[in-house]
């Protein structure tokens, strides 16, 4: 159990928005926090609102030797860097500081994109990874090399695959009302996707409720077709819809692999375990929730 009078040493491989929020909610919960992130800026101190932290750095070429020994002090360790040329950083560099590390909680941060397509079908964490996308590909990689790392020296390592994450500066609406949005025209394409504050809720419930070994889906209840969400933030916005295209005249790569996945995440095992109740259960009462406070 977390002592909240005690300081506790937190190591972040990566500092996006998920390993943000993570932080700003131990804060919010009067938690002492030593913290330590990477990131491809040079090594100095920063601050997350009022809060100072070391940074040091990381890139697919070298790195700041002096994060060792903060990797080994670490009691707690989140891994939010994707694969970098299908490539971990993490198990390529720091495998044997990991090893020798007394960290109690290791979360490596997936995403769905290890299963594939399943044709519009559920999947869970039992399910075949196919993935088709270079990240898809590359992220399953990964996933096995932290669970072999795992069992050859018993480390506490959970994984969590995250599904689309959006929040309340990035999300459909945002997208619409920059006019920087396609409708795009694909049949039974459905996809799941999380709040990172529900992500963020999550991680803090699994600092309590822990198993080594394990991995969990993290998505809300509702998948839906990219189409079916775009058009509810439409009414909400009282907007025009915005025009359609085909999935051949589709530009970016990235968008390209994304609508060669169809499938439902279910979030069965993450509710049941962490006994966990969804701030925001659907796109429904996440897009309103950002439309009221934020657009």
């Amino acid at each position: 159990m977390l002592a909240k009078e005690n300081n506790i040493n937190i190591f972040c491989f990566g500092f996006g928005q998920v390993a943000k929020n993570f932080i700003n909610k131990l804060r919010s919960e009067n938690f002492k926090i030593n913290l330590s992130t990477t990131s491809t800026s040079k090594t100095c101190k920063f601050f997350l609102n009022g809060f100072e932290y070391e940074n040091f750095f990381l890139n697919k070429e070298s790195y700041d030797e002096s994060l060792i020994k903060k990797i080994k002090d670490a009691d707690y360790i989140l891994v939010s860097i994707p694969p970098t040329n299908g490539i971990d950083l993490v198990i390529k560099n720091f495998s044997k500081s990991i090893r020798n590390c007394k960290a109690k909680w290791i979360t490596y941060l997936s995403a769905t994109s290890v299963y594939g397509d399943h044709n519009g079908e559920w999947v869970n964490e039992e399910s075949i990874t196919k993935p088709t996308s270079p990240s898809g590909i590359a992220r399953l990689t990964a996933e096995n090399s932290w669970l072999s790392l795992r069992l050859n020296k018993n480390l506490p390592i959970q994984i969590f695959r995250l599904s689309g994450i959006y929040s309340n500066k990035s999300n459909v609406l945002v997208r619409l009302k920059s006019g920087n949005i396609n409708l795009i025209n694909k049949k039974n394409h459905f996809f799941s996707r999380i709040h990172v504050e529900d992500i963020v809720g999550i991680l803090f419930k699994s600092l309590y409720s822990f198993k080594s070994g394990e991995i969990y889906n993290i998505s809300d209840d509702k998948p839906s077709s990219f189409e079916e969400m775009t058009l509810y933030g439409v009414k909400l916005l009282d907007m025009n819809r915005p025009k359609t295209i085909e999935t051949k005249d589709i530009e970016s790569e990235m968008l390209k692999n994304f609508y060669k996945d169809s499938k439902k995440v279910s979030n069965k095992k993450m509710k049941s375990f962490f006994n966990y109740n969804l701030k925001f259960p659907t796109y429904v009462e996440g897009l309103n929730y950002i439309r009221n406070n934020f657009i």
